[in-house]
C-alpha cells in the first residue's frame, strides 16, 4: 500500500493513479468514508490523461486508527504532509462533503503554486450548526442524534443512513441502489468510531467563513437542491458569496451523494470547470 506518514507518525494511505506527467486531481472524501468513494471519479479523469489520487483521512478506511487529530486543522495538515511528499503543484482539488472542508481549510494555507483550483461538492462550508450568526443552520441536536446513532449500534446506523437521506433513496422516485448502500457501510464500517464520533463535530461546528476569504484559486461549488444532509441552501449559496472566485453549479433536485448516483451528470461539469 502507498502511505505518507505525518509528523505526529500517523499513516495516511493513498491511491496515485496515472501519469506521473499528468495534471494531478487531488479527492477529499466525506464522513464516515474512504478513497473508495472516488472511483468514479478517478476512473474517469484517469480516462482523460490525469493523474488521480485519493487519500483515507485519519482514523478513516486504511489510514491509522488515532487517538487524537480528528479536527480541521489536522486533517489539513495530512493533506499538506501528502502533497509535500508527492511535491504536487496546479493539482486540482474536489472535496465532497466534509471532505469540502478540508479542501476549504487546505487550500486557504497551501505553500504558492500548489493549488490551481478546488471544487466543493455537496460541501460543509461555510458552517453547518445553527446560531445567532448562522440562522439557518441546523440546530445542534441533528449533529447529537448522529453522536448517539454512532455510539448505539454504528453498524445499523450505517446501513439506514445510505438507505435513507443520504443518496435520497427515500425520496418516492429514487432508483435505489444497493450495491452504493453495501459500498456505503463497507467503507464506513473499515473507519474507528472514535474518529468517526469526533469527526461529526469536525465537520458539524467548523467554520469556515475566514477560509473561504482566503482562497485565491478558482474554486467551483456545486450542490444539489435536494441535499437532505447538508442543506443547499444554508451552504453553496453562501460559500461563493465569500469566495473571491467562486462558480455555483446548482443541481435541481439531485442528493447529497449526488457524486455517486448521478457521476454522468456532475463529472463532465468538473472536467469543463477544469479545463476552462
Amino acid at each position: 500500500m502507498s502511505t505518507v506518514t505525518t509528523q505526529d507518525g500517523t499513516t495516511i494511505f493513498y491511491k496515485d493513479w496515472g501519469p506521473r506527467d499528468g495534471r494531478p486531481v487531488v479527492f477529499h472524501h466525506g464522513w464516515p468514508l474512504s478513497a473508495d468513494d472516488w472511483d468514479n471519479q478517478m476512473l474517469f479523469f484517469l480516462a482523460h490523461g490525469y493523474r488521480v489520487i485519493a487519500h483515507d483521512r485519519r482514523g478513516h478506511g486504511r489510514s491509522s486508527q488515532t487517538a487524537t487529530g480528528h479536527e480541521m486543522d489536522t486533517y489539513a495538515a495530512d493533506v499538506a504532509a501528502l502533497t509535500d511528499a508527492l511535491d504536487l503543484k496546479g493539482a486540482f482539488h474536489v472535496g465532497h462533503s466534509t471532505g469540502g472542508g478540508e479542501v476549504a481549510r487546505y487550500v486557504a494555507r497551501a505553500k504558492p503554486g500548489r493549488v490551481a483550483k478546488a471544487v466543493l461538492a455537496g460541501a460543509v462550508p461555510p458552517i453547518m450548526v445553527k446560531s445567532d450568526t448562522n440562522p439557518g443552520g441546523l440546530p445542534i441536536e441533528v449533529f447529537d442524534g448522529l453522536r448517539s446513532a454512532v455510539a448505539a449500534n454504528r453498524a445499523q446506523f450505517y446501513i439506514d443512513f445510505p438507505s435513507g437521506p443520504f443518496y435520497g433513496f427515500n425520496r418516492p422516485d429514487a432508483k435505489v441502489s444497493q450495491g452504493l448502500i453495501d459500498n456505503w457501510w463497507r467503507q464506513g464500517m473499515m473507519g474507528a468510531a472514535n474518529a468517526h464520533y469526533e469527526c461529526i463535530k469536525a465537520f458539524s461546528e467548523t467554520d469556515f467563513n475566514d477560509d473561504l476569504k482566503k482562497i485565491d484559486v478558482p474554486v467551483l461549488v456545486a450542490h444539489g437542491t435536494d441535499d437532505q444532509i447538508v442543506p443547499y441552501a444554508d451552504s453553496a449559496p453562501l460559500s461563493v458569496k465569500l469566495l473571491k472566485h467562486g462558480t455555483l453549479k446548482s443541481y435541481e433536485g439531485l442528493p447529497h451523494g449526488m457524486l455517486a448516483t448521478h457521476p454522468d451528470v456532475v463529472n463532465p461539469d468538473i472536467l469543463a470547470f477544469f479545463e476552462a
